[in-house]
C-alpha cells in the first residue's frame, strides 16, 4: 500500500507557511484565476460541481453580528479546531477581508438557519443553506494505492471504529460481531460499549487484507469511505444520509459501492453475491477508483473551492 496524503507534521508545516505568507497577491490574482477557469474544457463540469456544493440561487443578508474574514485568524479570539481553520483559510485568504460569512464547523447534521459554510450536510433537496467546503480534509480525504488484488483478499468484511452513541454502528455490532464472515470491533473503549466488542486499532494495511470494508456513518459521514474507494476492496454501506465535499449524495449504489439495506439484513447475501461474481466486484472497484480520480487534480479542486466561495460572497446583500 502507498499513501497519497502527507504525514501530519508536513500538513501543518505547509499550512503555517501559507498562513504567514503575504495575501495581497492572491487577492490581486483572484479575478484572473476565476476568469481563466471559464475557458477550461471541463468548465461545464466545474460549474455543475460548484452549484452542487453551493445551491444558493437568490441573494441573502447576514446579520450585523456576522464575522468578517479579517477576524478569521489562527490566534484570534474565536477558537477553531486547527484543521478546520487551515482548510478554510486556504481559500478565504483569496478574498477581500471586509466580506462577511457564517460557518458551522465540525460534524454538522442540521441545516443552518442562514447560508453558512459547512463540512457536512444532510443529503436532500432542501439543504441550500449548507454551503460545502472541503474541511478537515487531512482526516477525511485520504487516498491510497492498494497493491493487493481483489481476488487475493479474504472473503470477509472488516469494520473497526468508534461505536459509542452511533446507532447504525451499534446495530451492526449486535448483528454481526459473532458472524463468521465479519471481523469487527470497537476502538473507542467508551464505557457505553460492551467490553466484549473492544479491539485494538488496525492499520489501513491490515484492513486491505479483506475484500469488504464497512463504511458506516458515525455522527455524519463515514470517514473511511474515501480511502476504501481508492483501494481494491469494496466499500459496504447503506445509502448515505449525509454528504461532504466527496458528494456522497452522488454515489450510485452497487456501482460505486456495495449497497445494503438500512436494517443491514441483507449484508451476508450481498457479500456472497460479490464473492460468487468477482467480475461485478472488480467493476465496482474500477468505478470507485475512477470517481476518486476526479478529486486528485489539485488545481481543479482549488478552482472549484474558490468559485464556491465567490458565489457565496456575490449573492450577499450589503
Amino acid at each position: 500500500m502507498r499513501a497519497l496524503f502527507p504525514i501530519k507534521p508536513v500538513y501543518f508545516f505547509f499550512n503555517f507557511v501559507r498562513y504567514f505568507s503575504p495575501k495581497f497577491l492572491l487577492r490581486w490574482r483572484l479575478k484572473g484565476v476565476l476568469k481563466r477557469a471559464q475557458r477550461r474544457s471541463d468548465w461545464s463540469e466545474i460549474k455543475a460541481q460548484v452549484d452542487y456544493y453551493n445551491k444558493l440561487d437568490h441573494s441573502f443578508t447576514l446579520g450585523d453580528d456576522a464575522l468578517t474574514l479579517k477576524s478569521h485568524r489562527f490566534f484570534g479570539k474565536t477558537k477553531i479546531q486547527s484543521a478546520y481553520f487551515f482548510d478554510s483559510f486556504e481559500f478565504t485568504r483569496w478574498f477581500p477581508q471586509h466580506l462577511k460569512w457564517s460557518y458551522f464547523f465540525g460534524d454538522v447534521t442540521f441545516i443552518p438557519p442562514i447560508p453558512s459554510i459547512v463540512k457536512s450536510r444532510p443529503i436532500g433537496e432542501d439543504n441550500q443553506n449548507s454551503v460545502v467546503l472541503n474541511l478537515d480534509k487531512y482526516r477525511h480525504f485520504k487516498f491510497i494505492i492498494d497493491s493487493i488484488p481483489y481476488h487475493e483478499k479474504s472473503n470477509k468484511l472488516i469494520f473497526m471504529g468508534d461505536m459509542s452513541n452511533k446507532p447504525i454502528r451499534l446495530k451492526f455490532m449486535e448483528m454481526f460481531f459473532h458472524h463468521p464472515m465479519c471481523y469487527c470491533g470497537d476502538v473507542s473503549r467508551h464505557p457505553s460499549v460492551p467490553a466484549e466488542w473492544q479491539r485494538e486499532r488496525m492499520s489501513m494495511e491490515q484492513h486491505l487484507q479483506y475484500k469488504f470494508i464497512g463504511a458506516l456513518e458515525g455522527i455524519d459521514v463515514a470517514t473511511n469511505l474515501k480511502w476504501i474507494m481508492s483501494s481494491n476492496s469494496l466499500a459496504v454501506m447503506p445509502e448515505p444520509k449525509y454528504e461532504t465535499w466527496f458528494r456522497e449524495g452522488e454515489l450510485i449504489p452497487n456501482y460505486h459501492y456495495v449497497a445494503i439495506k438500512d436494517d443491514l439484513s441483507d449484508l451476508e447475501e450481498r457479500m456472497q453475491f460479490y464473492i460468487d461474481h468477482p467480475q461485478e466486484a472488480e467493476a465496482i472497484i474500477q468505478h470507485a477508483q475512477a470517481y476518486i480520480k476526479t478529486f486528485q487534480d489539485k488545481k481543479r479542486e482549488r478552482i472549484i473551492s474558490l468559485l464556491v466561495l465567490d458565489k457565496y460572497f456575490r449573492l450577499q446583500k450589503e
